[in-house]
């Protein structure tokens, strides 16, 4: 529909061309974000202390914080999964190894480093704009809740790193492995004298 005048775009047509160009430079600054994790990871701690300071600052939003550390929580383990969780699933050719002699097959994320932290960093920013909306204010004994989260934290990853020893897979890698590689007969020669 044209304007009031009938000679310009409607607000809709507007808002939805505004809302595409928005998107894709975020998509586009998101693409570019990729190959550097530590700037994006630095970048996340610097709104995670933001929000800390302004619940501290506040005096508030205790519960806003414990529903966004449950929501790290489940992101956590999703992220220290496999893809293919070997009690769950039938043997197909996607498990992990559970012997020696088992073929290597790398370790699958069920929830990938960028996708970990894309989902923090949203969730820590959803979090800071409800601390400006008292309902959201509940009040309530806040070392309760920060008890109760710690308790869950243990108990969830003492139930994690088991599942990690009894079908051994590491959900972290240094780097690339190396190898010595074989010795030369000069270089052995040399070591003989």
């Amino acid at each position: 529909m044209e304007g009031a005048l009938g000679d310009g775009p409607s607000d809709s047509v507007l808002f939805s061309k505004w809302r595409s160009d928005f998107s894709r430079k975020f998509q586009y600054y998101l693409d570019r974000s990729t190959p550097h994790p530590i700037g994006r990871w630095l970048g996340t701690a610097a709104v995670a202390a933001i929000y800390v300071l302004r619940v501290y600052f506040v005096q508030g939003f205790y519960i806003v914080s414990y529903g966004l550390g449950i929501y790290v929580l489940n992101l956590l383990i999703g992220f220290l999964s496999p893809m293919v969780d070997p009690e769950l699933e039938v043997l197909d050719g996607a498990s992990l190894p559970t012997r020696g002699s088992d073929e290597f097959k790398p370790f699958i994320r069920r929830l990938p480093e960028f996708k970990f932290w894309y989902s923090i960093t949203k969730a820590l920013c959803v979090a800071f704009v409800m601390t400006f909306f008292s309902i959201f204010d509940v009040p309530v004994f806040w070392p309760i809740l920060l008890f109760y989260w710690v308790v869950l934290f243990v108990l969830t990853m003492k139930r994690q790193i088991l599942h990690m020893m009894k079908y051994k897979y590491v959900p972290f890698s240094i780097g690339k492995q190396r190898y010595g590689g074989k010795k030369t007969a000069a270089s052995s020669s040399s070591s003989r004298d």
